[in-house]
Parts: C-alpha cells; sequence; structure tokens
C-alpha cells in the first residue's frame, strides 16, 4: 500500500543496486567523517563496480 518505514540508521537505498550502495554507505557512515552528499556518491560509485545495471554517471544534486 506505499507504506514506507524509516530505517533505524538513517540510510536507505532503492534500485537495481541498492542494497550494494545501502551497504557501502551503513559502513562509510560507521567509519569515516564524510558528509552526506560524499558518502551517497561514494556508495553509489561501489555498486556501480559491482551491479551490472547500476552505472557509474552519477549527477548529484543537493538541497540547502
Amino acid at each position: 500500500n506505499g507504506d514506507v518505514i524509516e530505517p533505524d540508521d538513517g540510510v536507505a537505498a532503492i534500485g537495481s543496486g541498492g542494497s550494494y550502495a545501502l551497504a557501502a554507505a551503513r559502513a562509510l557512515v560507521k567509519h569515516s567523517s564524510l558528509g552526506a552528499a560524499e558518502i551517497a556518491e561514494a556508495a553509489l560509485r561501489v555498486a556501480a563496480e559491482i551491479c551490472i545495471y547500476t552505472n557509474d554517471n552519477i549527477t548529484m544534486e543537493t538541497l540547502p
């Protein structure tokens, strides 16, 4: 029915490579001092290396 449950650790991912990006983001949150945008981009790059359906043409947009 479209309900979304808030993740316990504040990290969420969707899409074909979402589980890979989620794992990478969780590790980066725990073991680095990177900001949210840097974590998101690094996690997407890891997912792109693993998942054949995820490409590495990344466009980031951040809100103020």
